[in-house]
């Protein structure tokens, strides 16, 4: 399933599963991701996917253990038990949060309220949580244009914005610096801070949900 694999330090290995981010790939990382959770190998500390990539942390005691593994998953070409969830997320697409729509709407060709829609049809794949506690990256967008980061990013983002760069969008978690193009905001939390672990998870999916400014400040109180 993986293509290579190196060791990035004494106590992980990194498996490379291509260069490309897409659904098909991102499932391979999720699959090795699930499977290792599942198994709950004890010398495994850590287990971290992203796009097309996936880190081990490992006791250094059972390095021998930890490759005869990777050898294992390997072999590994699917595995069927993926608990995933797919999450509605109401979102505010007014302009008061959607700082950025000029620049979607130019990128895109498009304008602001056929965006809208078409961000609001999209079933998301939850590829991979990362930059601070809690934040997904999400796509893919059916889109082939390109939209870039901001030029200059921006101090202070709200928590809850929603922003989007090329064929991916973010959630902010808490408020932050950031340079993606800001298209809407929701009221969803994104990390439990009880059990310390985050709403969304990879693998999972989302489907947003477009709503009035009114609703999404009653949902805020």
């Amino acid at each position: 399933m993986f293509i290579t694999y190196e060791q990035t330090s004494e106590q992980s290995y990194l498996l490379d599963y291509g260069e490309d981010i897409n659904f098909i790939t991102n499932k391979k990382v999720i699959s090795h991701f699930k499977y290792l959770l599942k198994k709950n190998y004890k010398y495994i500390l850590n287990v971290v996917p992203s796009f097309n990539k996936l880190l081990i942390v490992f006791d250094i005691e059972f390095k021998k253990d930890i490759e005869i593994l990777i050898k294992k998953l390997k072999s590994i070409k699917d595995y069927d038990e993926i608990d995933s969830i797919q999450h509605l997320i109401s979102i505010c697409y007014d302009e008061e949060y959607a700082l950025d729509y000029k620049n979607v709407e130019n990128a895109f060709s498009m304008d602001f309220d056929e965006f809208i829609n078409f961000h609001s049809s999209t079933i998301f794949n939850v590829f991979m949580i990362g930059f601070m506690p809690g934040l997904p990256f999400l796509g893919l967008l059916s889109v082939n244009k390109s939209l870039p980061r901001l030029e200059n990013p921006r101090i202070s983002i709200p928590a809850g914005s929603v922003g989007v760069v090329d064929n991916l969008s973010v959630i902010y978690p808490n408020q932050s610096s950031g340079g993606w193009n800001l298209i809407g905001k929701t009221s969803f939390n994104l990390f439990n801070k009880h059990t310390n672990k985050p709403t969304l998870n990879p693998g999972d999916s989302v489907k947003f949900k477009s709503i009035t400014k009114k609703e999404f400040i009653e949902n805020e109180e």
